[in-house]
């Protein structure tokens, strides 16, 4: 008699989609192998960087090790590049050298920063999607802060008191109501003047959030900006031309040909507009027919999450475009999708239907500045100030993963009795 083996599953990157992915996966007892493949050794919880800026929360709390996470389940983890991937041969290839064949594959591998194409964005900006990267930016800003306490050059001591943050999304919003209440806080802390402190917010757009999940909240996120300890500058409807070490160049974007471009002088520029595509998902266009490519690259994948000519394939998350559907690259969109996957491919294993994926978003939520944020829930309550910078940190708690993670928060991400906990207590 001649045994069969069956091939593992193959998860590719191991944020939201893929980790919660594995995670149902081995709650539900799913009998292939599953091998989860990341570049890094921690997963990243992205929503709470900004508590490790301010050293509001450590490291161990925001970015468990995987090697923790999956203690004692049949997941297997592997850390490494994807070198190669080929979809017909279902093979997966590490740059070590490792080969994987697969009977389904998972990919949930995000997006990566973008520069759009900005000279000395990339080389000379701080970019903020991981512990390094934050920790990087928090030496230079103390590093800067001390400088300019010694320094007896009046235009220098300005620019390194001079913050810029490019890009007034989500992310963007937060991390410059995040440094007008720390720095001054650091700066009043070495003997400096807290008032010397300049923070400018940088954007495209003419308003913050344009075209956001989050741009109900543009009302609120402007007086909380005013309001910080050091009012953050507004500049709208800029186009950044440079980045160099010492300042960014910019323009009006309906600037005429060949107006003058303006500097602002600054040793500290964090860039946090635009993402692109993931190298790995474009390394695919290769192997897909042009009508399974999204208009922005990513992968176009059908309701179920799978790739249409590969079925065995399934996607989720910021790589992704589901037919017919438009999500915002939240995590709960991901965190759902990667649940979602799970049951599909049990079913898929089960020779049962397979499952449209469907989304509930349950709110969003902002960090505003020190012990202030904002909180949407669903579209019909809004909560301000503490209170929500409470709420805010005790759901994204709730969501991080544990070793004995039990999917309260995964099966209904920000479930109506998780906020009437909190606010009972408010």
């Amino acid at each position: 008699m001649t045994l069969h083996t069956i091939e593992p599953t193959v998860i590719i990157g191991a944020g939201f989609t893929g980790l919660f992915a594995a995670l149902h996966l081995r709650h539900q007892s799913y009998i292939p192998e599953i091998l989860l493949i990341d570049q890094r050794s921690q997963f990243v919880f992205k929503p709470m960087l900004y508590e490790l800026l301010t050293e509001e929360l450590t490291e161990g709390v925001i970015c468990p090790s995987y090697a923790e996470l999956l203690k004692g389940s049949n997941i297997r983890f592997v850390q490494g590049d994807v070198t190669r991937l080929n979809l017909s041969e279902k093979v997966v290839e590490l740059g070590t050298g490792a080969v994987y064949h697969y009977s389904n594959l998972v990919l949930g591998v995000g997006c990566v920063q973008g520069y759009l194409g900005t000279e000395g964005a990339e080389e000379h900006s701080f970019a903020f999607r991981s512990p390094e990267e934050v920790i990087v930016l928090q030496k230079h800003l103390k590093k800067c802060l001390q400088e300019s306490l010694v320094t007896t050059d009046a235009s220098l001591k300005q620019a390194l008191l001079t913050f810029a943050i490019v890009g007034a999304g989500p992310s963007g919003v937060e991390m410059a109501a995040t440094l007008a209440d720390v720095l001054p806080r650091w700066y009043a802390l070495l003997g400096g003047n807290p008032k010397e402190i300049k923070i400018v917010l940088i954007n495209h757009a003419t308003e913050i959030l344009a075209g956001d999940a989050n741009a109900l909240l543009q009302k609120d996120a402007l007086e909380a900006l005013n309001k910080r300890t050091i009012p953050v500058e507004l500049k709208l409807g800029i186009g950044v031309k440079s980045v160099t070490k010492e300042a960014v160049g910019y323009q009006k974007k309906d600037a005429a040909i060949g107006e003058t471009i303006q500097f602002l002088a600054t040793y500290t520029t964090i860039w946090t507009a635009g993402s692109s595509l993931n190298p790995l998902i474009e390394s695919l266009h290769s192997q897909l027919a042009a009508d399974q490519i999204g208009k922005h690259g990513q992968l176009l994948v059908t309701h179920t999450l799978q790739l249409p000519n590969f079925p065995e394939v399934f996607a989720a998350g910021d790589c992704v475009e589901v037919q017919g559907q438009s999500q915002p690259a939240l995590a709960q969109v991901a965190y759902q999708q990667g649940a979602a996957i799970a049951s599909n491919l049990i079913a898929l294993k089960q020779g049962k239907n397979l499952h449209d994926s469907t989304v509930t978003l349950r709110g969003t939520l902002m960090k505003l500045g020190l012990n202030n944020g904002v909180a949407n829930l669903f579209d019909k309550v809004q909560i301000h100030g503490k209170a929500a910078d409470l709420i805010r940190r005790a759901t994204y708690l709730e969501m991080l993963p544990t070793p004995l993670h039990n999917f309260k928060a995964t099966k209904e991400w920000l479930k109506e009795e998780t906020f009437n906990r909190y606010l009972d207590g408010i």
